[in-house]
């Protein structure tokens, strides 16, 4: 890997957004993801090459990192913002076809819930995987999974609750997508939420963190291959 694309790389990992961001320390006065990625691009770098050797590597540590409890929340969303600030140059790319994503994942905190934290760093790092996310908010109920859903029919979906009384609405939310397409891969995940629930609901899979959300999602991606 290239300097550039290894300070890239460095960048994403530690949460160094762009130049005038003081955190991390060690790289206080020193360009960010931002800039990085920009240098990257001006010197000939595929954005394929910038994601596939530097983004989604740099993400994959950074959710390996707090899998294992050496980072906690406030890092990783730092790392996501690097990543959101590569990604501001790199995602026109997506649609002339040049960066082929992985698939679609959708995303939302089931109704009743206003939680987004935890939908929010899922979002960000799926993104940083290297797959399309829409994101469709809190306090989703059925209809608008199924709305996403009939007009991305391929896509995975994943949905987050934070509150005991808003869990039951996911079972909801599942049977209304089972009925529109059976085969459509499920992931559930929030606080309250365990791998046994998951399972009495229907769920395809449970995600305690969102490094497990990526994980099922290449999962589902190997078994439809």
């Amino acid at each position: 890997m290239s300097e550039i694309l290894d300070k890239l790389f460095e960048c994403v990992e530690f949460g160094k957004i762009n130049a005038a961001s003081p955190y991390p320390p060690q790289l206080k006065g020193q360009d960010g993801a931002s800039e990085y990625t920009q240098k990257a691009l001006a010197q000939g770098f595929s954005p394929a090459e910038i994601m596939d050797t530097a983004l989604i590597p740099a993400m994959t540590k950074v959710g390996q990192k707090f899998s294992e409890n050496k980072i906690f929340v406030p890092q990783m969303l730092l790392s996501a913002k690097a990543m959101n600030a590569a990604l501001v140059y790199i995602k026109p790319y997506f649609s002339s076809g040049e960066i082929k994503r992985k698939g679609t994942f959708i995303m939302g905190t089931v109704n009743g819930d206003l939680h987004d934290i935890g939908k929010n760093l899922v979002c960000m790092m799926v993104e940083g995987a290297g797959w399309d996310v829409i994101d469709l908010g809190v306090d989703v109920g059925p209809e608008k999974f199924v709305e996403s859903l009939k007009q991305h029919p391929d896509a995975y979906v994943g949905m987050s609750a934070l509150l005991t009384t808003t869990m039951p609405n996911m079972k909801i939310i599942i049977d209304a997508i089972r009925e529109v397409n059976p085969k459509t891969k499920i992931i559930v995940g929030g606080a309250p939420v365990s791998a046994d629930f998951a399972a009495s609901i229907g769920a395809d899979a449970y995600a305690g963190n969102p490094q497990e959300d990526v994980e099922a999602l290449e999962r589902f991606r190997e078994e439809c291959a």
